[in-house]
């Protein structure tokens, strides 16, 4: 999405040149082959994990936070697996959101017309808010301290980042459409002004 504002703002009359299908396929491409890189580096070292209290995993789905707080050994390889993961799947994404925000950005300050820079920055705004939310609620889980609350605060951590983002981010897309807003408004009984 970052990549897709990126080129609607600061290319965009090469928009449908840029981001042609032959592009959108090695982009989709790309995103399922790294998630199963993803799902692969964690697998083989939690395969070599021993667990030897409680299998029940305290949370809703299998996490790899949710695994350590289980296991009693054989953890060394999951958590140089876990670093490196973050490393790749976690810092080289933000830095690519940043960079493409930080030059739309540019751009949106050198439009004239305030009109437009408020367009600019409403195409925008939504998805800075659903990646803000993201990665604060997914750092939130990985990197919290150990503490009382934090067989409360993780769960609920996750459930954010996991279901509600993903959930969130298409209503947010489809009330930006005005056919939308306009049966929304009808259904809940108000008028358009």
């Amino acid at each position: 999405m970052a990549y897709d504002r990126y080129v609607a703002i600061c290319n965009p009359l090469h928009y449908h040149t840029i981001l042609n299908r032959k592009h959108c396929l090695v982009l989709a491409s790309c995103t399922w082959i790294t998630g199963s890189l993803n799902s692969f580096v964690l697998t083989i070292p939690a395969s070599h994990m021993s667990f030897c209290q409680s299998r029940t995993i305290h949370q809703f789905f299998c996490d790899a936070k949710a695994l350590i707080n289980i296991s009693c050994g054989g953890s060394e390889d999951f958590y140089i697996a876990l670093y490196v993961e973050v490393l790749l799947y976690g810092t080289f994404p933000i830095m690519f959101c940043l960079t493409s925000y930080i030059k739309i950005i540019r751009v949106i300050l050198k439009i004239k017309s305030k009109d437009g820079r408020k367009k600019a920055f409403s195409t925008c705004s939504s998805h800075v808010t659903i990646v803000i939310m993201y990665y604060m609620t997914a750092l939130s889980v990985y990197m919290m301290p150990p503490s009382e609350y934090s067989n409360v605060l993780e769960p609920v951590f996750s459930v954010l980042y996991s279901v509600v983002t993903p959930m969130i981010n298409p209503l947010i897309y489809s009330l930006r459409n005005k056919d939308v807003k306009s049966a929304l408004l009808r259904l809940l009984g108000k008028k358009k002004y």
